[in-house]
């Protein structure tokens, strides 16, 4: 399989080079029935013409000598030639593989994950699409039945306000025991040409097309998230702004050269001494008394 890859490679790689439709017969100017003599000629030929050296300057130059090389090769192989005149009587297949493709074009993780974020999201986009349809089926035919069970079959409107039930689960059925179950059913205002949901607590609300959630890209989990994740941490830094504007200033502690009201004079020599012995080390040692 993966000398028919080379093959592919190289057909596609020469055809990009030398023009469309060219194949590696033509490119060596021998007919697809060559010997192998036919071929080394061919090929020494042709090298002299591509190499490098007589070709200074020239753009992909190394790139058509070293393809020349490596077609000669494989046409100068018996098991390689049989394989690539397969491919060159019945044509190289437009879809060659899985495999082929993810060996040239293997996605990273990061390409990975992109893929992935799109295709759920557009998917849940599809699946919001479909709902919002349905709901909005579902909503007209609320209205068509609501004004049917108000104005009768003419559906002429009638003035005034209309109290009426309307079945949203279906006609009865019966259940596995053969018992009767209704439909769930409605309560509903119909009033001219509007239609209003009537609330076990007396209150009228509007039934309309605007009432269904249209699809949204912003509604999609990847948008959620990242607005959810944005705004947790706009929170969080007005939060901790917040702190550190209300942080308490530190106590300012006087520092005058007077002496603390209250205390005599001859208790500030007593302290500075006192202080000083601390500085040093520890409490000053009392002086020995001699006897």
């Amino acid at each position: 399989m993966d000398q028919n890859h080379e093959i592919f490679d190289l057909v596609t790689a020469l055809e990009v080079s030398e023009g469309k439709g060219t194949t590696f017969y033509s490119w060596l100017d021998v007919p697809s029935t060559a010997t192998l003599v036919e071929i080394n000629k061919a090929y020494r030929k042709k090298s002299i013409q591509l190499h490098p050296d007589k070709n200074p300057g020239v753009k992909g130059i190394h790139e058509r000598f070293a393809r020349l090389g490596v077609i000669a090769t494989i046409l100068k192989n018996p098991e390689e030639r049989k394989r690539y005149d397969f491919f060159y009587k019945n044509g190289v297949p437009k879809w060659r593989g899985s495999g082929y493709y993810y060996a040239r074009f293997r996605p990273g993780l990061g390409t990975v994950l992109v893929f992935l974020t799109i295709l759920t999201s557009g998917l849940q986009y599809l699946v919001q699409t479909l709902n919002y349809k349905r709901d909005l089926m579902r909503i007209e035919l609320a209205i068509q039945d609501a004004r049917l069970a108000a104005w009768g079959p003419k559906m002429e409107p009638l003035q005034g306000k209309r109290k009426v039930k309307v079945n949203l689960g279906g006609g009865a059925r019966q259940d596995g025991a053969g018992n009767i179950v209704p439909g769930k059913m409605l309560d509903m205002v119909v009033e001219q040409d509007n239609v209003f949901i009537l609330d076990p607590s007396g209150n009228l609300h509007l039934l309309d097309t605007s009432s269904a959630t249209p699809a949204a890209i912003s509604k999609t989990w990847f948008i959620e998230l990242l607005v959810s994740n944005i705004r947790k941490f706009s929170y969080s830094r007005e939060n901790s702004g917040n702190d550190v504007d209300n942080e308490p200033s530190a106590p300012t502690v006087d520092r005058s050269d007077s002496p603390v009201s209250g205390a005599s004079e001859g208790e500030e020599p007593r302290q500075a001494e006192h202080a000083a012995a601390v500085k040093a080390g520890g409490r000053r040692r009392k002086a020995a008394r001699k006897r």
